[in-house]
């Protein structure tokens, strides 16, 4: 697995919920109700993971920088 990690959310499945930026807040912030990544590649972290995994509606996703295979959520 890659050491950095690309972070993406729809924001069309996005409800705002902010549990991302509860849990991650130095990855998430909300947009006009809405997630969205401070940065689009980070480092490989278990914060990043717990948030993708908390969205109720699985509207972050984590891939692998180098190869784009998905990390979270687990399918």
């Amino acid at each position: 697995m890659s050491t950095a990690w690309r972070v993406g959310v729809d924001s069309r499945r996005c409800i705002g919920t902010s549990i991302c930026a509860g849990t991650a807040p130095e990855h998430f912030r909300l947009v006009d109700g809405r997630s969205a990544p401070l940065v689009d590649v980070v480092d490989a972290a278990d914060v990043v993971l717990d948030a993708a995994d908390s969205c109720p509606v699985e509207a972050i996703t984590v891939r692998d920088a180098t190869d784009g295979r998905l990390i979270a959520p687990q399918e």
